[in-house]
């Protein structure tokens, strides 16, 4: 296990393969451990790079999560990324860590090479972001599949986490806050947007939200016709080719 200290906190963080280095960002509510079973399909080519961001897997806990969570998160990782010392390193962010990623290249795009942002949202939230968490919430923690996937990424406290997580996006939806910290025509790397035609936990109106983020920044979209939420995992060899090509 491999740990570095962020505002003296621990994060955790793996590495696998050799080649160019790739740091993939989990999602809200999951852990890098969502990545696990995807790892095959990357490391022969390139160094993979896992984290968990702090609150989540075997990361330090923490008593809220910040509602301007994925900026604060995109800070975690560019603080992994320095301590790392590997140059430039492309990222591969999936839901809410699609946002991370973003916000990481926006930031600082001296430690970032390219950018894969699968299956979010966009720019903004849609009107009923809200409305549509709660119910997604209470329908996994009731499901047992969904509460098996809670327990496999977080462990024990994973009811405390979903709910921490929950709590602080009804406060980013609430006080409309960016989910950017600057401009995203202002992004100075290459771009991937990539999601499935079926998912049903992205805004309905999410082609079009990529093809405005396209115009603005050049990126390339990719969607799946088939595949549910995220598509990096349910189109997992298709989306590894993709990505494989673009970060090549």
């Amino acid at each position: 296990m491999s740990y570095f200290y962020y505002q003296s906190q621990k994060i955790y963080y793996s590495e696998a393969g050799s080649g160019k280095p790739v740091l993939f960002l989990h999602g809200n509510t999951a852990s890098s451990r969502m990545f696990e079973f995807l790892r095959p399909l990357y490391e022969e080519q390139f160094h993979v790079i896992l984290m968990n961001f702090l609150g989540h897997g075997k990361s330090d806990r923490l008593e809220k999560f910040p509602p301007d969570l994925w900026m604060e998160e995109a800070r975690q990782a560019t603080a992994l990324l320095e301590h790392l010392n590997l140059g430039r390193v492309s990222l591969a962010g999936t839901s809410g860590g699609a946002w991370v990623a973003l916000n990481t290249a926006l930031e600082r795009p001296d430690l970032v090479e390219k950018v894969v942002a699968d299956s979010f949202d966009g720019r903004t939230l849609a009107e009923s972001f809200v409305q549509n968490l709660l119910q997604e919430r209470t329908n996994a923690k009731q499901d047992e599949m969904g509460v098996g996937f809670y327990q496999w990424c977080q462990g024990a406290d994973w009811e405390r986490v979903v709910d921490l997580d929950t709590e602080a996006l009804i406060r980013c939806a609430a006080e409309k806050l960016p989910l950017f910290s600057k401009p995203l025509r202002g992004l100075r790397v290459p771009l991937l947007l990539m999601g499935s035609e079926e998912d049903e936990m992205v805004r309905e109106d999410f082609r079009e939200e990529y093809r405005a983020i396209a115009a603005e920044t050049g990126a390339e979209v990719i969607l799946f016709p088939t595949g549910k939420h995220p598509a990096i995992l349910s189109n997992a060899e298709q989306a590894a080719e993709i990505i494989c090509r673009f970060l090549k």
